[in-house]
């Protein structure tokens, strides 16, 4: 008999005695970095209506990406210790390989009790700690652009001086753009080849779903729509049941019908063991860059 997962329904908000635990009341966060990460977690957090545009600080060399957001009302600029000074949160949105001299720059202007969350792949929270040279707290995060949209999928690890309630801190920050997990920092490599890497794996199945709608006679814009809509749905109906993929798709399997015809080809192909294969690829990948 399989296992019945707990529910994985994907919460915005955490409820505490029936009352939200807003701990990001009036918190200000400054992202260092807004290209297609920091922007996309700005525009999300927006979106979701309890952090307000006055309480954003975003910073970036470039003009053109911070314009988008000056319109949005988020307070813009160039130099990374506007994103720090009097800062609650400070977003590391940056290219690893910028990394060391983005963090020499602002460590005259931060203080002890400012957390520090970073979203680069592949950078330690130790090589973080090391060029902060202080006891600063630090989650890494490997979020998903899918943060735009309020759905991705992050996975948070602590630092040395990261304390519980600093990770409650960060995870409100993404739980506001989707869902989190709590991992131990070795397992982020793992992380980044499922997650981080998952929707360049989905987008391929639902373009090959609707490739199959084609050459079997339907207009390429009605295949894909089928087929992006089945794959979001199905996702929703693992998380919001609880009930393992394999019960649910045992359930619209019936002997000798179409699905179990189809299921058959995709065993043959190799789909299942492609896919683990790629997890696979994109972690060892990640270890790799990480090792610089």
């Amino acid at each position: 008999m399989r296992k019945h997962y707990p529910s994985l329904r994907i919460l915005h908000f955490q409820q505490t005695n029936g009352c939200v635990n807003d701990v990001l009341e009036d918190r200000k966060i400054g992202v260092i970095g807004a290209g297609n990460m920091g922007s996309s977690l700005v525009r999300g957090l927006l979106d979701g209506g309890r952090i307000g545009a006055e309480f954003i600080t975003a910073v970036d060399p470039r003009e053109e990406v911070l314009e988008p957001l000056r319109a949005l009302g988020v307070t813009v600029g160039c130099e990374p210790s506007l994103a720090v000074s009097g800062q609650d949160l400070i977003v590391l949105g940056i290219k690893p390989q910028n990394a060391d001299e983005v963090l020499s720059s602002i460590v005259p202007v931060i203080q002890p009790e400012q957390l520090v969350v970073s979203i680069m792949a592949g950078v330690s929270t130790d090589a973080i700690e090391r060029v902060l040279d202080k006891a600063q707290p630090v989650v890494r995060v490997m979020p998903q652009i899918l943060v735009s949209l309020r759905m991705a999928a992050s996975a948070l690890a602590a630092g040395r001086h990261a304390t519980d309630d600093d990770v409650r801190l960060a995870q409100e920050l993404f739980d506001e753009v989707g869902t989190t997990v709590v991992v131990e920092e070795k397992q982020m490599d793992a992380v980044t080849g499922l997650s981080g890497s998952g929707p360049a794996y989905v987008y391929t199945i639902i373009e090959a779903l609707a490739d199959g709608g084609v050459r079997m006679g339907l207009p390429v814009e009605t295949a894909l729509k089928l087929a992006a809509q089945t794959v979001a749905g199905a996702a929703r109906m693992v998380l919001d049941s609880g009930e393992h993929p394999a019960e649910l798709k045992d359930r619209v399997t019936s002997p000798g019908g179409t699905t179990i015809a189809g299921l058959h080809e995709l065993e043959k192909g190799g789909l299942r063991e492609a896919l683990i294969d790629a997890v696979q690829a994109a972690t060892n990948r990640s270890i790799e860059l990480g090792k610089g």
